[in-house]
């Protein structure tokens, strides 16, 4: 038994939506989220850029006794999830994948779009993922431009929102998709915008964040890290940004949802 805190790290608040994941399915585990705010976004960041601040985002998770890592961003995971688990071990790391295969194996129509950052889309972990599940699968990779700053900047139930969204998605749903994959944190968030997009059409929204927490929690059980019985979970939140911002993150969080 292990009472000390999961870590979870984002470039912002998108790795919210997993940290929401997390604390639903193990409601008795401590948890610290830091979100980096000071250079979000990371998606269109050099993979040696991106490698350098994950590794400092991590190294700041581990200074203060995290016990396991999550790493709730895809653009991070497609870049350094390598470089960190070589970096800590045997510190346990869980990374975000591509929800690929869940959406090859769902559609009808042999369509599946997915939206992600352009980092994400250019990394080996989606090509590999694409290919192994994607035979026969039409798959319309497009990325989410201008997503995170929506979400950074609380704009997702404006009219702006619902414009940028409908640009990514309609040649998706031109092309047939019925599966569309949320390839990055922050895209959970416009979730209420792209399901009135895709009302009526029969289209299945998956997020990777609740198969994540199911993942942390089999790590915890294989390692035997769960919290102690009685355990009263603390929850605490980081940036490299100001005061200002780590307030938002706490503020977001009790608007997820």
């Amino acid at each position: 038994m292990n009472s000390a805190p999961i870590g979870i790290y984002d470039s912002g608040l998108g790795g919210l939506s997993v940290w929401r994941e997390v604390q639903r399915v193990l409601p008795g585990e401590s948890l610290v989220y830091l979100g980096d705010g000071k250079n979000c976004p990371y998606g269109s960041r050099s993979r040696e850029e991106i490698v350098r601040l994950a590794g400092q985002a991590v190294a700041e998770l581990v200074a203060r006794g995290c016990k396991m890592i999550v790493v709730a961003c895809n653009t991070a995971t497609a870049a350094a999830i390598g470089f960190l688990r070589d970096q800590y071990a045997p510190l346990p790391i869980v990374g975000m994948e591509p929800a690929v295969k869940p959406a090859c194996l769902a559609t009808r129509s042999g369509v599946v779009g997915v939206l992600a950052t352009e980092r994400s889309l250019d990394g080996d972990l989606f090509r590999r993922t694409a290919r192994r599940y994607g035979r026969g699968i039409e798959i319309v990779a497009v990325p989410g431009t201008g997503f995170v700053e929506l979400v950074e900047n609380n704009r997702e139930t404006t009219p702006e929102a619902e414009a940028v969204v409908r640009r990514a998605v309609e040649p998706m749903l031109a092309r047939g998709a019925d599966q569309i994959v949320l390839g990055c944190t922050h895209y959970p968030f416009l979730r209420p915008v792209l399901e009135r997009i895709v009302a009526g059409r029969n289209v299945g929204i998956i997020d990777p964040s609740p198969a994540v927490a199911r993942r942390v929690g089999q790590l915890l059980d294989r390692y035997d890290l769960h919290a102690e019985a009685g355990h009263r979970p603390v929850y605490e939140f980081l940036t490299f940004a100001d005061e200002q911002y780590r307030l938002r993150l706490e503020e977001k969080v009790l608007n997820v949802g």
